[in-house]
């Protein structure tokens, strides 16, 4: 039952839907109704419109009247230093159109990105309306960029909506965004959008535009393919359709398995054979195969999931796809990158016995459904049976471009529908919560996000824009001896990275969860992230956990001193251990060691199996586990080691790899 609160917000919702269909002028996505405007910024509002001649926009105090360009349609408007105040409508008319956007403030704008520890909602991670502790005297605001991906730069998000925060939409909301806002909005009296966009299981290098990928040598053969290919989505996907037709008649729709329909459900199947996906068929001893093979399997459904529509995750395909679902065709793709996935009309299933078929073409190299089945349905899971079907030649087959990468790992392709359309507004800084995808190039992870730094800085004309990394959480089971680990290297290179100029770091070293990569306290880490915007960009003293600055070695013990910023160091349990140091001599072998404060800022370390120690480290594990060091304001010291030997991910760089997750 419609509640007159829930009647009311549909009302007006369709109402400004109505009248946004039917106004002639347009915006980008980016812009609307309850949002953000930066302060003390020069912001240019462009736009298209038809049949008119001058526009004029008002917001508060400010009336600017412009041209329009008469062949394209296009005009801009340029506001500049915005001072906070009371929220107003910004409007733009014309003699025939005008266009509202209500409750528009004037506040900083904050950029939440990375993978999916950024990502995580409080809804994903089931915390409780106690836990998330919203407060309704805030003023946030919140835009979901729906994520996307592009060959080229995009002008234009895909889709996404500007809302006040409330109780229920918070809970949708990237988590450490949401609560490195509260915390903002607790200490400073002023406007603060959040901007989420974000993926899960995302490399950097997909978030990096192809600009700077180019100085990267690794990169040039992902690059050189962008570049000769010149077009974005879109337009590929369009000229690909315009020609698809007579391509499957004299191409695509032939062959024994196309002719025999062996999408039927009641085919007899007596002579197909039996596999397991993931796969290649080449693995099957079919390397000389190029063409179609398919593949059938039944499966049931729950019957009260029979009342809805059901997605179908069939992930990644080299090359080409379609799909049927008790005889019913339900998609078709194509790509070896891109991730299948299909809507199932309820109308099409039962309870018992459906039957699902795979025609799977491919057009040169390795063949089939390949990516593990954890990432898509339980349906894919178990075994398939299979049967070849025609045969081509590769060299001879027509391939039509279309769009094709993997929206976790092809570089470029997040930042280009994700990002790049966000530099039309400027923002106050970001913060950045990735790296686990990167484990295995932990050395080669400073030298990327370095540049991707600098690149954004660039693209939004500052280049001394806040930048604000979280260093990876502990994760993995504790190590009984100490040992080199993946997770270190690039928590070192992300520490490297925040000697950048007006770029830090914040650590979450202390507060992960061992089998969970996904820790809950997001929370603490929003007020982590608080701290350090509320020095860089609102004056206040840095609040930081200590750093390392110096070692000296007295006999068996090494003295080490730590930046605490301004308060002692102090263990957060005085009744435990401190733990997380580990020491070596000139052997290099280190030892778990013990710990005791001795001064306000240094820290004495020895242990009974190093009688002449040389080297110190400092959580230098995937996980430490339990670490008891800590400054006056609770936060722990960083992740350090002093010496120079040469570490696992020394050397790796990125390969392309066209079956790359």
């Amino acid at each position: 039952m419609l509640t007159m609160s829930k009647y009311f917000k549909i009302l007006v919702f369709l109402i400004f839907l109505g009248s946004s269909l039917n106004a002639q002028i347009s915006l980008p996505k980016i812009y609307g109704s309850n949002m953000v405007l930066p302060r003390n910024s020069e912001i240019h509002i462009q736009g298209k419109v038809k049949k008119e001649k001058f526009l004029t926009l008002n917001f508060r105090d400010a009336k600017i009247k412009t041209e329009v360009n008469r062949k394209t349609g296009e005009f801009e408007f340029i506001l500049k230093n915005l001072e906070i105040g009371e929220a107003a409508d910004l409007t733009i008319t014309g003699k025939k159109e005008s266009l509202t956007l209500s409750n528009v403030v004037v506040g900083d704008l904050w950029l939440c990105a990375g993978q999916s520890n950024m990502q995580y909602t409080a809804r994903m991670l089931g915390l409780t309306d106690e836990e998330i502790g919203f407060d309704a005297e805030s003023n946030i605001r919140l835009l979901n960029v729906k994520v996307a991906t592009d060959y080229l730069p995009q002008e234009e998000i895909a889709d996404g909506m500007w809302e006040e925060a409330n109780r229920e939409n918070i809970k949708n909301f990237s988590a450490v965004g949401y609560f490195f806002g509260q915390y903002l909005s607790k200490s400073q009296d002023v406007p603060i959008g959040l901007i989420s966009s974000n993926l899960g299981a995302t490399s950097i290098e997909t978030w990096m535009g192809v600009d700077v990928l180019k100085t990267f040598s690794q990169f040039d053969e992902v690059t050189g393919e962008i570049e000769s290919i010149g077009k974005d989505f879109k337009t590929l996907q369009a000229e690909f359709e315009a020609g698809e037709s007579k391509w499957n008649k004299k191409y695509y729709h032939k062959g024994p398995g196309m002719e025999g329909e062996w999408w039927k459900e009641d085919l007899d199947e007596s002579d197909w054979q039996e596999t397991e996906i993931p796969m290649f068929w080449e693995y099957l001893g079919e390397e000389d195969h190029d063409g179609s093979f398919w593949f059938r399997k039944r499966f049931d459904i729950e019957k009260q999931s029979l009342n809805e529509d059901l997605v179908l995750k069939l992930n990644q395909i080299d090359d080409y796809d379609i799909t049927w679902v008790n005889g019913h065709e339900v998609g078709r793709s194509f790509g070896s990158g891109n991730f299948r996935s299909y809507i199932v009309p309820k109308s099409f299933l039962k309870e018992k016995d459906n039957q699902l078929t795979v025609r799977v073409f491919d057009i040169g190299g390795l063949g089939g459904m390949y990516t593990n089945a954890f990432w898509g349905n339980k349906i894919l899971n178990g075994k398939w049976k299979y049967k070849k079907g025609i045969k081509i030649d590769s060299k001879k087959f027509p391939k039509p471009v279309h769009p094709n990468g993997s929206i976790f790992s092809y570089p470029s392709l997040l930042y280009n529908g994700s990002i790049a359309p966000l530099h039309q507004l400027p923002v106050t800084g970001v913060i950045w919560y990735q790296g686990e995808a990167n484990e295995q190039r932990g050395e080669e992870y400073e030298k990327l996000l370095s540049a991707m730094i600098a690149d954004w800085r660039t693209k939004w004309k500052n280049e001394k824009l806040p930048f604000f990394i979280v260093q990876l959480a502990n994760y993995r089971a504790e190590t009984e001896e100490p040992k080199d680990e993946l997770w270190p290297e690039l928590r070192a290179s992300q520490f490297k990275v925040s000697e950048m100029e007006n770029v830090d770091i914040v650590t979450a070293i202390d507060i992960g969860e061992g089998g969970n990569i996904h820790p809950k306290n997001k929370a603490e880490v929003g007020r982590r992230l608080s701290y350090l915007a509320l020095h860089y960009v609102y004056g206040m003293p840095l609040k930081k956990g200590p750093t390392y600055i110096s070692n000296i070695i007295q006999g068996n013990e090494i003295l080490v001193e730590l930046n605490t910023y301004g308060s002692r160091l102090h263990k957060r349990f005085e009744s435990e251990k401190i733990g997380g140091f580990a020491i070596a001599g000139e052997d290099g072998k280190f030892y778990w060691a013990d710990a005791e404060i001795i001064s306000d800022n240094t820290v004495k370390v020895w242990s009974a199996d190093v009688p002449q120690p040389k080297y110190v480290r400092y959580a230098w594990s995937d996980n430490p586990g339990f670490l008891n060091l800590v400054n006056g304001f609770g936060l722990p010291v960083f992740p350090f080691r002093t010496d120079d030997f040469d570490l696992l991910t020394k050397g790796r760089v990125y390969q392309f790899d066209p079956h790359g997750f």
